[in-house]
């Protein structure tokens, strides 16, 4: 069984003050396996995993209760209702069996060997509901049903619907240190090898543990040893005076129950010593998952980390989010802000907190086909995993963009970082995989507005001289037409396609108010030949410009421009410069494209 729904009504950010039974606040859809919920801080992560937290509670022994924070509250205005519903699926007949007073069935999609089925299963809905009245939190009870209200679950069923949970600042190592209560004897003591009994009764630890407790109690008691004459025959002395004659002292190792025992246990690595954050926050992570690979359970097996990545060096952090890929029978709910374990992931297992709302990636969400998945799960690696962190994206084809537009947006006094904009660089034409993540099938608009830039691609001859659009070749004119087709079909969307006016870039900036300075880092990148250092006269084809062409043409044996280490230099230029206006840059028809593109998603910035 594993959370497939979670709904919301007026918990903490998600709410509206009205309460419509029929109309949540939020609805989140959850796979069977790995879920990893991402957004900026105080996007609503923690909200979602707290909601879960309080219906199911953990195998933790902490005490976690609705508190006033809990309602929705808006001004001085507080909700007088909230409510959480979860859904469960993929019920076994096993697993039913344990709730099979608050069980249904429903239709639900099967995989059966290589085919997918609609068959009736058994179907669990949790239901939490909790008022407040005069400041006071009415005393409520989770309830299970199919009719939206449902009947108290009994102390034995709730057992079996208990998380898994590790909050974000984790003090592993306390956690794992042997002391009264420690969370490593709670695990422990919950596993099936510590509940075996012998014939006599007693756990085998129990056993041994009387057997050396009796052995040093007979230590103290021993005539002539150091033992009982240096230190118990003083503490009777002043036990006698204290209490009475008849009294004396007993040492021994404590109660031999199993639970006391356990207490005394910890738990660390084998012949390493004085181990260091990120190594004790593994080693409680281990310790926690032991209670979803009990053999023969018949819970529900969900585990929520909340940021995964804690104390993780990034290798750490993709050898965890690979392990536990692993584990298709359990249920995972993550939150993270790392690109690193977000680029581990499938596109399917990412849901956006945004925008008081969420956003899963899976196919039925999004207007990605499969190729564009199967594509993203190749090519979608840390760096460009960092678009779903970022308010804005630009999607660019090359370095040469990536480089230059940061320099571009400081000239028009845009920080691209203060706005929190990424350059994703997709080093090709495939800026549609990337781009179609943020298109919604119900047409809602995530407000992450996203820029793509391209070039052109005409051409011009070896003078310099462009062809009109009905000159050009059909393969031209066709991707000239489609380009204009897909502009236009971001109308109604975050997304833009700025197009460069003629060809690339390189040209684009040569003919802009930045050709000065654009030819003089061509000159400085090539400075060990004599074909940019000047104009040799009015013949076109000794002029820069011919020269220029040429090299990006790649004609007549010409090595190519080093674009890359063009567009680096070309930055620092345009960075120190003092004599363009930031004026002449906007209203320059060649730069347009890319000013555009910058002020698009900053639009909601400084």
């Amino acid at each position: 069984m594993y959370i497939s729904n979670l709904k919301l009504w007026n918990f903490r950010k998600y709410g509206s003050h009205t309460f419509d039974i029929d109309t949540p606040d939020l609805i989140v859809s959850f796979n069977r396996g790995l879920n990893i919920l991402i957004g900026e801080n105080d996007s609503g992560k923690s909200a979602i995993i707290d909601a879960i937290k309080l219906v199911l509670k953990t195998h933790a022994y902490e005490w976690i209760k609705v508190e006033e924070s809990d309602f929705f509250i808006q001004g001085n205005k507080i909700s007088e209702v909230l409510r959480i519903e979860i859904e469960f699926s993929g019920i076994t007949n096993k697993e039913a069996a344990r709730f099979t007073e608050w069980c249904g069935t429903a239709d639900e999609k099967v995989i059966v060997g290589d085919n997918e089925q609609i068959l009736r299963r058994p179907k669990l809905f949790l239901i939490y509901q909790v008022q407040i009245k005069d400041g006071k939190i009415i005393p409520t009870d989770v309830r299970a049903g199919m009719d939206g209200h449902g009947n108290t679950l009994t102390a034995e069923a709730k057992e079996y619907i208990k998380c898994t949970y590790l909050k974000a600042l984790r003090d592993a190592d306390s956690e794992l240190t042997a002391k009264k209560n420690s969370r490593l004897s709670q695990i422990l003591k919950e596993h099936k090898e510590f509940k075996i009994r012998q014939t006599n009764g007693l756990h085998e630890f129990e056993e041994l543990f009387d057997v050396t407790s009796h052995t040093i109690r007979e230590k103290f008691k021993e005539e002539g040893v150091g033992y009982n004459i240096n230190i118990k025959k003083v503490v009777d002395d002043f036990v006698s005076a204290f209490i009475g004659n008849s009294s004396k002292s007993s040492f021994d190792l404590g109660p031999t129950k199993i639970s006391n025992i356990l207490e005394k246990i910890s738990l660390g690595i084998a012949d390493s010593n004085n181990l260091g954050l990120g190594t004790m926050n593994r080693l409680f992570m281990a310790a926690e998952l032991l209670h979803l690979k009990k053999a023969n359970w018949n819970g529900l097996k969900l585990c929520m980390i909340e940021e995964l990545e804690a104390h993780l060096h990034p290798q750490a952090q993709l050898k965890i989010i690979n392990r536990l890929k692993e584990e298709p029978d359990i249920q995972y709910i993550l939150t993270t802000h790392s690109p690193n374990i977000t680029s581990q992931a499938s596109l399917e297992d990412i849901i956006i907190c945004k925008n008081n709302n969420v956003y899963p990636l899976g196919e039925k969400f999004t207007k990605l086909d499969k190729d564009n998945y199967k594509y993203l799960k190749r090519f979608l690696d840390v760096t460009k995993s960092n678009l779903f962190f970022s308010k804005g994206n630009i999607i660019v084809e090359g370095w040469s963009e990536e480089i230059l537009l940061p320099a571009l947006a400081k000239k028009m006094i845009f920080d691209l970082t203060k706005n929190e904009i990424s350059i994703v660089n997709v080093a090709s034409t495939a800026y549609l995989h990337f781009a179609k993540i943020f298109l919604r099938q119900d047409g809602q608009k995530m407000n992450v507005p996203i820029s793509i830039v391209t070039d052109l691609d005409n051409r011009p001859d070896e003078n310099g001289v462009f062809k009109t659009l009905d000159e050009e070749s059909e393969k031209v004119k066709t991707k000239q037409e489609n380009l204009a087709i897909l502009k236009t079909g971001f109308n109604e969307t975050d997304i833009t396609l700025e197009i460069a006016k003629e060809w690339t870039l390189e040209w684009c900036l040569y003919k802009s108010c930045l050709s000065k300075i654009f030819k003089n880092a061509v000159s400085e990148v090539h400075s060990g030949t004599d074909e940019f250092k000047k104009d040799l006269n009015d013949n076109f084809k000794d002029t820069f410009e011919g020269k220029f062409i040429k090299k990006l043409l790649k004609k007549d044996g010409n090595s190519p421009i080093d674009k890359v280490a063009v567009a680096s230099v070309f930055a620092e230029y345009l960075e120190n410069d003092k004599t363009i206006s930031k004026e002449q840059i906007e209203k320059d028809e060649y730069l347009m494209y890319l000013i555009n593109a910058i002020k698009n998603v900053c639009k909601n910035g400084n």
